[in-house]
């Protein structure tokens, strides 16, 4: 199978056509906002990260932003710096000339304070949006596909329905030879030895085993008990009872193929396949590292009822109820509430969220997209 996408000089490919306009500092987080806001045709991301960070967690900052200035659905980007931040964009320029992504930079301390650099942006992004415009789709095989799998809000019928036929998705895009990736290690506690018996090798599983067990040793490290999160008072009062129902319920998005790798939070795999992602449970960030991992568009269940979005990509929602559905049908796409009403099984929900995807990465606007939902977040620990 095929669909039609953006081929990039830097090899990678896109399902969309972004010029992005992102701060490397949260302190020129407003001016990407101005400069974007006025130039049709960008995207911006505002984000707290950018300063202040030292050792791996300054290390997975400059990843993500890598990955999201690097994505196969940003055509260019324009970088905005404050001017005195530790992630400056001569940090970011090495990687980004590497893989020979475009990009420009302008700087509020250098370019006249806001004014300047707001003014000195739009002119620099109108550029950049005319000519990403000349570019065209072709034809890409669906094995050039990255999917992200991510739930968010569960309740008692996350691990019945929507769950498991994201997983029948995502091993039918596995099986024409895509890659799909899902993530938030908290909640494969006490699932470890499921996960791993589907391991590629003794060093996948391995993997999988300390994954699991950092993430269960930094929970236990605050002094605090995780059941205050984990499962949150929504997943509670949705009908989940401890972390290891939630848990159980939550890895069946992975479906049910080998699982090739295990990652760190927003780095790009090495595998094709099914991959995990060791990464928050924390819905924006986990997207935001899905994304800056490569993933071309994320599918998110949710039993709740969650709104949000992404910057680059599409987010494509299902309801694992249809209660819910009904209450939010302007943001749901696909209803696997039909499952437990008698309308519809497993395997016909995986094959519509299948079809889904195909029709997003084809073009068509998922309704969060639709809506405008831009929501950005990067996952870091530290600050000094």
């Amino acid at each position: 199978m095929e669909f039609m996408g953006y081929r990039r000089k830097t090899g990678k490919v896109g399902i969309r056509n972004h010029v992005l306009v992102f701060p490397t500092v949260v302190c020129s987080s407003e001016e990407a906002r101005m400069i974007s806001e006025k130039v049709p045709g960008t995207v911006y991301a505002i984000h707290g990260a950018g300063c202040g960070h030292v050792g791996e967690d300054k290390e997975q900052v400059i990843r993500t932003m890598v990955g999201i200035c690097g994505h196969g659905n940003v055509a260019s980007v324009l970088l905005v710096e404050n001017g005195c931040e530790v992630i400056t964009p001569e940090v970011l320029m090495p990687y980004l000339d590497e893989m020979g992504q475009p990009y420009a930079v302008v700087s509020v301390q250098e370019d006249g304070g806001t004014p300047g650099c707001v003014e000195k942006g739009i002119g620099i992004a109108q550029k950049m949006v005319d000519e990403a415009n000349k570019l065209q789709k072709e034809p890409i095989p669906l094995s050039e596909l990255i999917l992200g799998c991510e739930c968010g809000g569960s309740d008692a019928f996350s691990g019945l329905t929507a769950n498991p036929a994201l997983g029948i998705a995502a091993d039918k895009l596995i099986e024409e030879g895509g890659t799909a990736i899902f993530s938030e290690t908290t909640e494969m506690l006490g699932c470890e030895n499921v996960l791993a018996r589907r391991a590629l090798d003794e060093q996948v599983a391995k993997d999988i085993y300390d994954a699991i067990a950092n993430a269960e040793k930094t929970a236990m490290s605050g002094g605090v008990d995780i059941r205050g999160t984990q499962p949150s008072p929504g997943n509670i009062e949705g009908g989940l009872s401890s972390i290891e129902e939630k848990s159980l319920g939550c890895i069946r998005k992975g479906g049910n193929t080998t699982i090739t790798q295990v990652v760190k939070y927003a780095e790009h795999p090495t595998r094709k396949g099914c991959v995990i992602m060791d990464a928050t449970a924390a819905d924006v960030m986990n997207n935001t590292g899905l994304l800056a991992g490569g993933c071309h568009l994320i599918v998110f269940t949710t039993g709740r009822g969650t709104p949000v979005g992404a910057n680059i990509a599409p987010v494509i929602k299902v309801s694992t109820n249809s209660v819910l559905y009904n209450k939010m049908k302007p943001n749901i796409d696909v209803n696997a509430g039909v499952i437990v009403d008698g309308e519809g099984t497993l395997e016909s929900v995986g094959q519509e969220i299948f079809d889904k995807i195909v029709a997003v990465a084809n073009g068509e606007l998922s309704k969060a997209e639709a809506l405008g939902h831009r929501e950005f977040d990067i996952h870091f620990r530290m600050i000094i």
